[in-house]
């Protein structure tokens, strides 16, 4: 095979902090090849400098045997390298055409006749399945990111960078882009993927390397390696990759949701007649495609969205009472003796408060119910230490402000601080994104715990082979409405990708 790109003894540093440390590797033309790695291993700071983001402070650059030096993303494509980042950079109210043509430096004045032509040449050669003259605000997900890679082909890439390009998609969107990355590798394009998923990196790379702690581990053929092995080069020890199940004891109605409808303030229906019922000591999966309604269902029940109509019945175990919850405030619902912990999307957004030191974080939980005119701040300290050692939150200390920190310890550190308070109710909305997998399986084997004091776990999560090995039942919404109830036991991806669509299934033992 031909190296398309190789890199030799990369070095990039961030004032004390070394990124990468002299990272050797090699993409060959016709072969996608899979870079694994925990969180802050250097994956998308190698990435970027590939693609023009960065420089490196020590090392070379070779592509197609030849020394170069990349400047700039423009420069990246000068070099035939595109990168299809994971948050899409497009122009809402512009076409699928438009967006592939703007920014071009052409000469002469754009014909978007001939550019519509050329996208659609594009298309029929790899197999895409898009509308050039569709607007994006009218596109599904995967349609806004095959409009992504057309725009790399289009300005002539053979190198193509994809930072988690499934993380969003349907297994049966996945299983289409898979077939048209083959079908591009086979055309000769060199392929980079930045993914957590090993099942995936298994079934598509021909090869993976692999980072760990900013150095390059190694190189390995994806026929003769295992997820088990790919993770020993990852973490640098074994690490057990199942998850206990057990199935739920004890269990009774925790929160009832009948009939619940929100509108956004655009007069947009966010949730049409949601109903479902969540029990003590059993996890319950939300599923569904990215904006169906799984946020706005979460804030609903934890006092953060206004409800039409329906109600949000909680029994107290305690007290034996029933209360709804509907328009209640969050402080309300939690002065009534409700736990409801919300690990948001958005974590510095809705979370933290990204200024404030992990300690202080800690005490945003517990701070009113403070009796002295002075904070005390024993507890949440010896929580915080808790936290960072049992999580293993890569920070200076405890009282480093939050936004100094990865993403992915940010997420340690909110997730953790939920899970402590331990909630009769607790809600985990994508608590693993962007974390890597042991720090994954860590959370997941806390979740479990919380299932098995007999709480109830409501978890929404992108990784439908993690919802069915995690979830006793998963709950699939679509466009706001439940399109059907399963048994995490008894189901699989592609009917629960089926329902994400909007093909509807009734629950065989009833939902509610």
């Amino acid at each position: 095979m031909t190296s398309a790109i190789e890199l030799k003894g990369i070095t990039k540093r961030f004032g004390a902090v070394v990124a990468n440390r002299n990272v050797s590797l090699s993409v060959n033309r016709g072969e996608i090849l899979s870079l694994l790695g925990e969180n802050g291993s250097g994956k998308t700071t190698l990435m970027n400098i590939i693609s023009g983001i960065y420089h490196p402070d020590e090392g070379q650059i070779f592509i197609g045997g030849n020394e170069v030096r990349i400047n700039s993303p423009h420069e990246a494509f000068e070099y035939k390298i595109g990168m299809i980042h994971q948050h899409f950079k497009l122009v809402d109210i512009f076409t699928a055409a438009q967006n592939v043509i703007l920014g071009l430096d052409e000469k002469s004045k754009f014909d978007i006749k001939t550019a519509t032509k050329k996208v659609a040449e594009i298309c029929e050669k790899y197999g895409f399945n898009i509308d050039p003259s569709k607007k994006i605000y009218e596109m599904s997900v995967s349609e806004k990111q095959t409009v992504e890679i057309i725009k790399v082909l289009y300005r002539g890439a053979d190198i193509l960078i994809l930072d988690e390009p499934t993380a969003v998609l349907t297994p049966q969107e996945t299983t289409s882009l898979f077939d048209i990355l083959r079908r591009m590798r086979d055309d000769g394009k060199a392929i980079i993927i930045i993914t957590h998923k090993l099942h995936e990196v298994l079934e598509l790379s021909d090869r993976v390397s692999v980072l760990r702690k900013g150095e390059y581990v190694g190189t390995v053929d994806t026929a003769s390696t295992t997820e088990s092995e790919l993770t020993e080069m990852m973490v640098g020890k074994k690490i057990e990759l199942n998850i206990e199940r057990d199935m739920p004891a004890n269990s009774q109605p925790r929160l009832a949701v009948s009939h619940i409808n929100c509108m956004s303030r655009d007069g947009i229906k966010l949730l049409d007649d949601v109903s479902f019922t969540a029990y003590s000591g059993e996890i319950l999966g939300i599923a569904g495609i990215a904006g169906s309604g799984q946020r706005e269902l979460l804030e609903a029940i934890a006092g953060l969205q206004h409800l039409e109509s329906g109600e949000i019945i909680y029994n107290d175990p305690k007290s034996g009472a029933s209360e709804d919850l509907r328009d209640k405030s969050p402080l309300q619902i939690r002065e009534m003796g409700v736990r409801l912990s919300f690990v948001p999307e958005d974590r510095l957004g809705m979370g933290l408060v990204g200024n404030m030191d992990i300690v202080d974080n800690m005490m945003l939980r517990s701070y009113r119910s403070g009796k002295s005119a002075f904070l005390e701040k024993r507890k949440p300290k010896n929580l915080a230490d808790e936290i960072v050692a049992q999580l293993e939150v890569v920070t200076p200390s405890v009282t480093t402000p939050v936004r100094r920190l990865s993403g992915g310890n940010v997420q340690k550190v909110l997730v953790g601080r939920e899970i402590s308070s331990s909630p009769t109710v607790l809600m985990a909305a994508y608590p693993v994104r962007g974390l890597d997998i042991n720090s994954s399986y860590t959370i997941y084997n806390l979740l479990n715990a919380q299932k098995k004091n007999g709480s109830s776990v409501i978890y929404v999560g992108e990784d439908l082979d993690v919802l069915i090995e995690l979830c006793d039942r998963i709950l699939v919404i679509g466009g706001g409405r439940v399109t059907g109830i399963v048994d995490g036991r008894n189901t699989t991806k592609e009917e629960i990708g089926l329902l994400m669509t909007g093909k509807e299934r009734s629950e065989d033992n009833g939902g509610e």
